[in-house]
This record gives C-alpha cells, structure tokens and sequence, in this order.
C-alpha cells in the first residue's frame, strides 16, 4: 500500500464557483483535449456514434434546487479529483501507482505502475476516477501539472486547461495553503465548503456556494407598480407597412 507523505506546505487545488458556473461544459472539453493530446495515456472513447463510452477527468452535473423562499434553481455542480489530504485512493492502491506529491499535495496515478484493478476507485467517495477502457489503466484530474510548470508556455497559460478555458470566470487555482493567496481570500470572503465533509478525506479543491436570488414581490393594491411603464405596449395600434402587414396577417 502507498504512504501518504507529511503534510505539504503548498497545496495547490481549484476554487470553484457554483454561483457562477452556468453548465456550459467548456472545461469538460478542454480537459478532454489537452489530457488526450498530452500527459499520459490518452483519454479513449469507445463507439462514439452507438452506445458511447468514454473516459474523462471532469464532468458536470446539473440539479434542480428548491430553496425554502423564492423560485427553483439550476445548480451546476462540476465534480472533479479533489486531491485531499487525507487521500484514500493513495493509501488502498497495492502497487503504489497512486501517490500524492509532497511538494504541492497533487494526487497523480503513474500508468506505467497501474494494474487497473480499480481499487482506486472504490475508495474515492467523489467518483472522482475512471478506468480507461482501452489502456486498462485508471485515470484522474492531475491539475494539468504538465502545464502548470511548464516554463515553455507563456504565464497566462501556466493555469489547468479547465480554468484558461472557463468563460464564466467561475474556476479559480491557487494555493490554498497560503492564507493571503487570492483562491484562500476568495474561500474566506465567500464562505468556500468541503465536499461530504463527513468522509474525513479533507480536500484541498473547494466550492463557493450560490448566493440568494433576488427576489420581485407582488404589487400590493395602492402601490406604485415600476415596472409598469417597461412591460406596457409601446403602440396599441401600428400604423404604416407594420399596420397593414398586422392587418393583413389577421386575415388569414
């Protein structure tokens, strides 16, 4: 079985805005794409056209929320590894192919020692690892630690491929160790959770959670409806081409 090393000093992880995500699965593809074209074994996909398979580090799945007041919301609640601390897909693999890394507390898999038996992924409470079918090999988010060190890329993309790609702005990736980085502020400021905190795996990656809508009360009798003069027609009765092509409509 695979130790777990000290607790690192740095942690690097995501922040992720669940207030912000709007379900446009951009970071499901750039993840799909730069893990296919880059660090290890390539992320298959089996009979695309038919019954489709498919391996992928990131996925998104949407709720329908009911608060206590107010309307129903769509959460979009993107799910990915969490590299926690206390990591129990390292601690069950028997051939030590699951690690965390003592430098920056990322959990990776080195393929060349998995044997694919999925222990793994038993032991991930999150779903958070998949086997890929065609390499028989398990696969998981790595941070896209090929780019984040990557002195080759220019600054700006020194970032995992979800977070460059986010249109929404709603993925944040930093330290989470350091107190006075900008994803520790943004936890602190806007409350950021654990996932299933009760499975005492702490995880670095953290969620901000949806902030209250607001609200249009109805118009009570007496009261000055604002709205009004935005929703009332601009003509009643059009005039012109628009006049006899309404008319004309009506007709038929």
């Amino acid at each position: 079985m695979t130790a777990l090393p000290p607790e690192p000093k740095v942690k690097l992880g995501l922040v992720i805005d669940l207030d912000t995500c709007v379900g446009c699965h951009a970071c499901v593809t750039a993840c799909k794409g730069w893990n296919t074209q880059n660090y290890g074994v390539p992320l298959s996909d089996q009979d695309a056209y038919g019954d489709a398979s498919g391996t992928f580090l990131n996925r998104i799945h949407s709720f329908q929320v009911q608060p206590d007041q107010g309307s129903s919301q769509t959460v979009h609640f993107p799910k990915s590894c969490l590299h926690c601390d206390d990591a129990p897909c390292v601690t069950v693999c028997p051939t030590g192919a699951s690690y965390k890394r003592a430098e920056d507390g990322i959990v990776l898999v080195n393929e060349d020692a998995c044997m694919g038996c999925g222990l793994c992924a038993w032991a991930c409470p999150y779903g958070a690892r998949e086997v890929d079918m065609a390499a028989g090999v398990m696969k998981k988010c790595t941070l896209c630690i090929d780019r984040i060190y990557n002195e080759n890329l220019p600054e700006v993309d020194r970032q995992p491929a979800c977070v460059r790609t986010c249109p929404a702005g709603a993925r944040h990736f930093g330290d989470l160790a350091d107190p006075d980085s900008d994803v520790s502020r943004l936890v602190a400021e806007r409350g950021g959770v654990d996932l299933m905190p009760e499975q005492g795996t702490r995880p670095v990656n953290q969620y901000l959670p949806p902030r209250p809508k607001d609200t249009i009360q109805p118009v009570m009798a007496g009261e000055e409806d604002i709205l009004a003069p935005f929703l009332a027609p601009v003509d009643e009765m059009p005039t012109g081409f628009l006049g006899w092509l309404d008319r004309a409509l009506e007709k038929l």
